[in-house]
């Protein structure tokens, strides 16, 4: 039998896995995964206790036209109850808890903002539009600043769209407007947030964990505290079949040989690559060098044009960098007080930003427990900030500079909760910061041929997965991205009949437009 070696354990790697068993007949105990860090799941982690405090880098939106993740994930046993899916269990709580946001924006004056309307002038929805039919070969290296004037920018929709999917006014037009495309039908839900679909409990506890259960049950091999460094070619300029996988085991190197009917799948670079966590009385101290997902795409890309550009993407830090923040409470006061301002119970409130914040705050208080084993008088919540390199509206720091509790003063600055509360709040929480230099690194501006296709002209063995290849039509930071990427390399290099179900493309239907065109003309 043929083997199979996966570079990396985050969701694109977990996925390829289960490909390869459910539809490449692979048996489990012939599918190697390697990964430098001691735990599998990539960029959807989280980890803390609730005494030290949670974390959680992040979390990817989910919404119902997720076709390969919710297909992959219909055949993976939820953790809960094994009769039922982690599709099944995504959708029914859905059902049960969906968001329906009334305060998705909040001004300086602390006053909740009308999302009726998206606050658009006839120029925003005349560029809107254009931006849309605008063919994606002529946007090469623009940036979405070069599609909008300045007033587009303080629209009550670019508040909304760039803090549910963070982007920045710099960042890659084609990525806009791919966006703009795919999730055009959630539009006239967008304010209320009733369209967005999550987990049960935070991503790598609903998602990572049962995927790998199931696999280390098939039988997968894990191998953590591992990393390729590098892949050798047969001979050949330029060859398309893998011979040697060079790797780093805990500071010792090795070789493994590759036959040509084995298969390699290398997820390219990372977003959530040397992230930095600090405290609730320290600030994140300075991000630590790239690590080897970046440097094995500098090496496998030199001289290999059709293997993408990554200096465009692992270059521009101070354009792909933002904070987050993971927020444990022993206390009920601080989710009390915020069912109050929003008017919603815990877990139905969605996003809410800050608009007049300079760092562009935004906070969720999601669902508890949020961790499977979170005791349950403790809460979590969350929040990030788009602009951590600007001085506070509270604190005369950057937020990168600030220490969790620091961070927790400026949030209760812009909610305006009484004082009791605030000094409450402020005495039972603890506030984990990371700042992450790549998180929007696979947004920035770009050319077509930056990012490689998932399996290369004249491969034989060998395909990319992840956020940094290239999938006409569909959109980077999401699940399903990184998903489509996977079963795309599986089903390509077996030359499989079951191909990924088509990009959903609610652009092409004229109700999902007219709802669109009518939601943008509201006032």
């Amino acid at each position: 039998m043929a083997k199979a070696y996966l570079v990396g354990s985050g969701i694109a790697a977990l996925a390829a896995a289960t490909f390869l068993i459910r539809d490449g007949g692979f048996k489990g105990s012939d599918i190697h995964l390697f990964e430098q860090q001691p735990t599998t799941g990539g960029s959807l982690d989280a980890g803390g206790t609730a005494d030290a405090g949670y974390t959680m880098r992040g979390g990817r939106m989910f919404e119902a036209e997720f076709r390969c993740t919710y297909d992959l994930l219909s055949g993976i046993p939820s953790l809960d109850d094994p009769a039922v899916s982690v599709t099944d269990e995504i959708l029914a709580g859905h059902e049960d808890f969906a968001w329906d946001d009334i305060t998705r924006l909040v001004d300086g004056d602390g006053k909740t903002v009308d999302t009726g309307s998206m606050g658009f002038s006839e120029r925003d929805r005349l560029e809107l539009v254009r931006c849309l039919a605008t063919p994606e070969k002529l946007l090469d290296g623009k940036r979405i600043t070069d599609c909008f004037s300045e007033h587009f920018f303080a629209t009550n929709f670019w508040f909304m769209w760039c803090t549910t999917f963070a982007f920045q006014p710099w960042h890659s037009a084609i990525e806009f407007r791919r966006y703009l495309r795919r999730f055009i039908h959630l539009l006239p839900q967008f304010a209320s947030m009733s369209g967005i679909h999550r987990t049960r409990y935070n991503q790598h506890d609903s998602i990572v964990r049962p995927l790998t259960a199931w696999l280390r049950e098939a039988g997968v091999t894990v191998h953590t505290g591992c990393h390729v460094t590098d892949l050798g070619f047969t001979p050949g300029i330029p060859s398309g079949t893998v011979d040697t996988l060079f790797l780093s085991r805990r500071g010792e190197d090795e070789e493994v040989s590759v036959a040509p009917e084995d298969l390699v799948l290398v997820t390219l670079g990372s977003m959530t690559d040397a992230s930095s966590l600090g405290s609730h009385s320290s600030a994140p101290p300075p991000a630590p060098h790239r690590s080897d997902a970046w440097l094995l795409w500098h090496r496998l890309a030199r001289g290999r044009e059709d293997f993408g550009n990554p200096a465009t993407f692992d270059k521009h830090v101070k354009e792909s960098r933002w904070e987050s923040f993971t927020v444990t409470s022993k206390d009920p006061a601080f989710l009390t007080a915020l069912e109050n301002f929003s008017g919603r119970p815990a877990g139905k409130g969605g996003l809410m930003t800050f608009t007049d914040s300079n760092w562009l705050l935004t906070i969720v208080a999601n669902r508890q427990p949020v961790y499977r084993e979170q005791p349950e008088d403790v809460g979590v919540w969350w929040g990030y900030g788009l602009f951590p390199d600007r001085a506070g509206n509270q604190t005369p720091k950057p937020m990168t500079m600030c220490s969790g509790r620091e961070i927790l003063e400026e949030v209760l600055h812009h909610l305006r909760f009484d004082a009791p509360t605030a000094a409450r709040v402020l005495r039972t929480s603890t506030v984990v910061p990371c700042v992450m230099p790549y998180i929007t690194s696979q947004f920035l501006v770009r050319n077509r041929e930056d990012r490689p296709k998932v399996v290369p002209d004249g491969s034989v063995n060998l395909a990319f997965m992840g956020q940094f290849t290239e999938v006409p039509d569909d959109v980077v930071f999401t699940v399903e991205y990184s998903v489509r990427t996977a079963w795309t390399a599986v089903a390509q290099l077996l030359k499989l009949d079951k191909q990924p179900p088509p990009v959903y493309k609610g652009h092409h239907d004229p109700h999902v437009l007219a709802a669109a065109l009518e939601t943008m003309h509201r006032r």
